[in-house]
Parts: C-alpha cells; sequence; structure tokens
C-alpha cells in the first residue's frame, strides 16, 4: 500500500471509530461503518440493532443503504468501504451485493469474521464479485473501543 493512502485510510477510519462511539452511546456494539466515493464521504452508520431492536441494523447494512439512497442505485461502485471491525457473513455478503471495490476494516473478528478469519466471503472466486482488502488499520484502536464496552457490560 503506498505510502499516501495509509494516511487517507486512517482518515476515514477515525470517522467510523466516531460512528462506532456513537453506537455504544446508546447500548449497541461499537461498531461504525464509512463509505467514500471520490474522496467524498457519502454514507456513515454505526451500530444500531439495540436501537432498533433489528438483527439487520449492522453499521454496514445501515451504511450500504444510505450510500445508496445517495447514489440512487444499488451499484456502489468505485467505493470503499471502513468498518472497524472485520464484517460478519451477513455483513461480507451485502458488500459483495453493493459491488464495493475496497474494504478497509480495523480489527479481526475471530468468531464472526467473514473477510479472512473465519470465512472469506468477500474474496471467494465463486462469487461475482471480489472485494479488495485491506486490513488492521487503527487496529487497536478498534480493539480497545471493544474491549472497553465488553469490560463494562461484564
Amino acid at each position: 500500500m503506498s505510502e499516501l493512502r495509509f494516511p487517507r485510510h486512517q482518515y476515514y477510519m477515525r470517522l467510523a471509530l466516531r460512528e462506532a462511539e456513537r453506537a455504544a452511546e446508546h447500548d449497541d456494539v461499537p461498531i461504525g461503518a464509512v463509505i467514500v466515493r471520490d474522496g467524498e464521504v457519502i454514507a456513515t452508520a454505526g451500530n444500531e440493532r439495540e436501537l432498533r431492536r433489528d438483527p439487520l441494523a449492522h453499521a454496514e447494512i445501515l451504511a450500504i443503504g444510505e450510500a445508496a439512497r445517495h447514489l440512487g442505485g444499488w451499484r456502489l461502485l468505485n467505493t470503499v468501504i471502513y468498518v472497524t471491525l472485520e464484517p460478519c457473513p451477513m455483513c461480507a455478503g451485502a458488500i459483495v451485493q453493493a459491488r464495493i471495490p475496497h474494504l478497509v476494516f480495523g480489527a479481526l473478528d475471530d468468531k464472526a469474521g467473514a473477510a479472512g478469519s473465519l470465512y472469506n466471503i468477500v474474496q471467494d472466486p465463486r462469487l461475482n464479485h471480489n472485494v479488495e482488502v485491506t486490513a488492521g488499520v487503527l487496529e487497536d484502536e478498534s480493539q480497545a473501543l471493544l474491549h472497553e464496552f465488553f469490560s463494562r457490560k461484564r
């Protein structure tokens, strides 16, 4: 990865971390997502499963829906999605279905990760779209937010 792209990834991941912090404020697991196209943020979201009482209200799903509305179509070509935690199978499938070309995430998810940890849905050659993946951007900050949240729950 070029040195010019890495600081940009950190910038957008910090925005995703802010969304994750907002999610924790309403007792949702602190995961945030940001979708960028041509350097412009077109969608942001944090988890809202508890807030909405909706099992589908993951940060990625909400951000993908917002980005599709913003662009006026379901194909999110030429975008990058930034997520603080490696997407689960549902969200990884949504990223593939939305044709998002690049996924950047912070922390690995060894319990439900579907972008390289447990599964690799986003790069499965049997599917009709594959996603470029950049892992570990602000990983420590992403993990710390999750650890703090769950330590308060216990």
